[in-house]
């Protein structure tokens, strides 16, 4: 499609009919925070593993928009969906009560980096007027199409306020992210912590390295047994958790191949090295992302340790503003992890179902601030006189 100025927006049904390098400049411009996730190498990955996949219920539908002299000049990473699985911004209810109406949910467009909720940038442009373009693009797509709906999911609060006029509706969550105070070890950020607080971190700590040692591997250091170990324990979480896992070993081989610096593996072993647990990282511009975990062994505080205690000692080190240990978790607060909220942008176009989650929405995001700030309230650091 045609817009203003010679803009020219296209669907790219699979990454790699993009330059790597013309994505990448879209998605990780040289002043913006390193995001991994958005990258080509990641994205690609996923699709190329079959991961993010028409088989999987995850068709790629990227939209680039190109100017006058066909350089890209903007991008929007979109997917149609026949369920909504693996997105972290629950929409279940809405699916069922348009089905219950006598509708279709299904297909659906999402605008989100597949299996991650991690914020970060959506529409990939400098100029809000391609952004504008673009999501105006998502949405005759998904008319065209017959989708009922396009979903941002983890969009920036900037980017959701913009896409607002467009008839999106604005959805807020809650993560708990730990900050770095400009702490130089991991002692100085225990002191910022109550006295119980403190003790109880410390105590969980040793109870987890009674009996297991801790390696950090990144980069090279990462083998293939260990890729294949971290598989093994990956599968099994996702087992318990969502009844099948969403990521296949083809993808963890493209990650070590492609994105190895970024990449952190915490692995506990026995004494004798013995493998029981571990937990994938991957190091962007400004924090430090914890992924996956899993164990083949029960041991006591062993997921606070490798999870969250690991990466505050690794994000110390690399000196990055924050960690961000994934979706939901109010165990997280204990940690030093605060809630932060998250947001989402929404375009429905059953009359009827717009409505109703607009009122359903007056009434969650009040429920979500109030929620945080209560939480806040009981983050652990020391009070103020």
């Amino acid at each position: 499609m045609d817009g203003t100025d010679a803009l020219t927006i296209s669907v790219i049904g699979d990454l790699a009919n993009i330059e790597r390098a013309s994505w990448d400049r879209l998605a990780n411009p040289p002043d913006q925070p390193y995001d991994p996730f958005l990258s080509w190498d990641f994205l690609q990955a996923l699709e190329e593993s079959g991961c993010a996949s028409a088989a999987k219920g995850w068709q790629p539908a990227h939209l680039v928009a190109r100017d006058a002299s066909g350089a890209a000049v903007g991008a929007m990473p979109l997917y149609a969906k026949d369920h909504s699985y693996g997105e972290y911004v629950f929409d279940h209810a809405w699916a069922d009560a348009l089905q219950r109406a006598g509708g279709q949910y299904y297909p659906k467009l999402q605008c989100a980096v597949p299996f991650t909720p991690a914020p970060g940038r959506r529409v990939l442009a400098r100029d809000a007027s391609v952004q504008t373009a673009l999501a105006q693009a998502s949405i005759g797509l998904a008319q065209r199409a017959g989708a009922s709906s396009v979903h941002a999911t983890f969009a920036e609060e900037d980017l959701v306020r913009r896409l607002a006029p467009l008839g999106f509706q604005t959805r807020t969550g809650l993560q708990y992210h730990w900050f770095n105070r400009d702490y130089a070890t991991f002692a100085d950020f225990l002191a910022g912590l109550s006295s119980q607080k403190r003790k109880n971190i410390r105590r969980e700590r040793e109870r987890a390295c009674e009996s297991v040692r801790i390696r950090r591997l990144r980069g090279d250091e990462i083998k293939a047994r260990d890729w294949d170990f971290f598989f093994r324990c990956y599968t099994d979480t996702g087992a318990r958790k969502w009844g099948s896992p969403y990521l296949n070993r083809a993808f963890f081989d493209l990650l070590g191949q492609r994105m190895a610096d970024q990449c952190v593996l915490f692995v506990a072993e026995e004494a004798d090295g013995t493998p029981l647990a571990s937990a994938l990282n991957l190091i962007g511009g400004e924090a430090l992302y914890g992924r996956y975990w899993g164990r083949v062994a029960d041991v006591p505080f062993l997921h606070f340790e490798l999870c969250y205690y690991q990466a505050i000692d690794l994000a110390i080190e690399l000196k990055l503003p924050r960690v961000e240990a994934g979706a939901q978790g109010e165990h997280k607060l204990a940690r030093g992890y605060v809630p932060v909220q998250t947001f989402s942008a929404h375009w429905i176009e059953h009359d009827g179902l717009r409505n109703a989650v607009k009122h359903y929405l007056r009434q969650e995001t009040p429920a979500v601030v109030e929620e945080a700030e209560i939480l806040n309230e009981h983050a652990p650091f020391k009070k103020a006189d």
